[in-house]
């Protein structure tokens, strides 16, 4: 063959090498001829419609292992690059190709692939899909988990922050001399709830007469009062020990969103301006008699975060703060006792007698005094509640007495829906050894049995 019939069939071979394919072979003559492979399978060189780089190489890879492609791989390499690569910048040497094909060999040899039908592996995909978004909604959950905890963490360090604040701007208390208290068969217990501080209103009768007012002002004179009426039976019964309970609710605010709307000062402000008062209010108590002093959780100044129910963190208490506040600013009063009971309630014997005071959010007192006997295996023989904000007393059993004490607050707009109403006040009772309640003074702290106002 002549040099100008070999640059023919050059000429021809290139026109034609997208659908025939001929192996170059060189002749004695050293010129270069192509002779047609004797398999005549034919080999798409351009990528097929929907067919991925990835395919299109394992095709070509497979074709020249098979032998029906007699190319090398830095010629696969160059139509690869033409297919799939606009910019020539961008072309990958033969390495690129080959490395990935061969390891995709390895693991189709190895048998990785035998059994990965169409419909299996749609459905391995499918699994795979599932549990990736699992695995992202498990992030997501993640995310969103701690972010409330951060929210919360915030929440409390900014209370923290708020509460150290009005504590560092408060002045010394002044400590009474010691009381000696002498032991005796008859010991008093003083009970006050539901003062709910910080709120303002006013409820007026059919004729335009205030039934009832109400804001911190009122509270710290019904308090007063308290306060003047305790110390005059405390000098008449000539008492030198005094059990003093707090059965909750000191605050309002934190309950229902439109009791917002009622507050003079946010919740935490007014529980620092509570604290405060009450810690003085038995700092003075503490000049006539020794103070035991005890508390309850109520339902009011529970933290009902994120819109969650009554219940959800029973542990975030405004009152735990206020029993904190009121440990710290009388911690080195020689006259005052604080009790603490791991069960939040509040439980002591006296003269002989098991007392138990709840806040009383209970159907029936009488009940749940049979309950917590029960529960704690001990025979309580006195429970103390509050919450329905009037007074009842009931003998249930031989020296077993059920008491709801009076609120300081009185009417209010809730009392009102329900049509139960009373007067504001507070309760004093007695225990004798072997008698149980001997005695109780009903402390009321409005002005001649008058609606407060009127």
């Amino acid at each position: 063959m002549e040099r100008d019939d070999q640059e023919v069939a050059e000429s021809v071979i290139a026109a034609c090498s997208d659908s025939l394919h001929f192996a170059r072979r060189q002749g004695a003559d050293g010129l270069n001829f192509y002779q047609r492979r004797p398999t005549d399978i034919m080999i798409q060189l351009t990528k097929m419609p929907n067919e991925s780089e990835e395919q299109f190489i394992w095709r070509l890879g497979r074709a020249k292992d098979c032998g029906e492609l007699d190319l090398e791989w830095e010629e696969i390499a160059d139509i690869i690059n033409k297919e799939c690569r606009e910019d020539e910048s961008e072309y990958r040497n033969e390495s690129a190709y080959r490395k990935p094909y061969q390891q995709a060999k390895r693991f189709y040899e190895a048998g990785v692939f035998k059994d990965l039908t169409a419909e299996a592996y749609i459905k391995i995909m499918q699994e795979q899909t599932r549990s990736l978004k699992m695995e992202k909604q498990k992030v997501r959950d993640e995310k969103l988990e701690l972010n409330r905890w951060m929210r919360q963490q915030a929440r409390d360090e900014l209370i923290c922050e708020k509460i150290c604040d009005e504590v560092k701007a408060l002045p010394p208390v002044e400590f009474p001399a010691l009381i000696p208290c002498e032991p005796r068969n008859t010991e008093a217990v003083l009970c006050f709830a539901d003062t709910h501080y910080g709120t303002e209103f006013e409820i007026k009768g059919l004729f335009g007469n205030v039934l009832n007012r109400y804001s911190p002002e009122i509270f710290g004179e019904r308090m007063f009062n308290l306060l003047c009426q305790a110390i005059r039976i405390i000098e008449e019964k000539g008492l030198t020990r005094l059990h003093v309970f707090s059965l909750g609710d000191e605050i309002d605010g934190i309950l229902r969103v439109s009791q917002l709307m009622k507050l003079r000062h946010g919740v935490v402000e007014s529980t620092i301006q509570y604290a405060e008062y009450i810690s003085n209010w038995l700092n003075e108590l503490t000049k006539h008699v020794h103070v035991d002093f005890y508390s309850v959780c109520g339902n009011h100044t529970e933290l009902r975060m994120l819109g969650q129910p009554k219940g959800t963190f029973t542990e975030d208490n405004m009152t735990m703060v206020i029993n904190e506040f009121i440990k710290t600013r009388l911690a080195d009063n020689a006259n005052f006792t604080f009790h603490h009971n791991e069960t939040g309630l509040i439980y002591n014997n006296i003269c002989g007698y098991n007392v138990l005071g709840i806040h009383g959010e209970v159907k029936n007192l009488g009940m749940a005094l049979t309950t917590f006997t029960n529960t704690y295996g001990v025979m309580i023989d006195i429970l103390v509640g509050a919450h329905k904000h009037h007074l009842s007393m009931e003998t249930v059993g031989r020296d077993k007495e059920v008491i709801s004490v009076p609120s300081v607050i009185g009417i209010d707009d809730y009392a009102m829906s329900l049509g139960k109403t009373s007067n504001p006040g507070a309760l004093m009772f007695f225990v004798e050894e072997g008698k149980g309640i001997v005695e109780q003074r009903n402390l009321k702290l409005n002005d001649g049995n008058t609606p407060v106002g009127k």
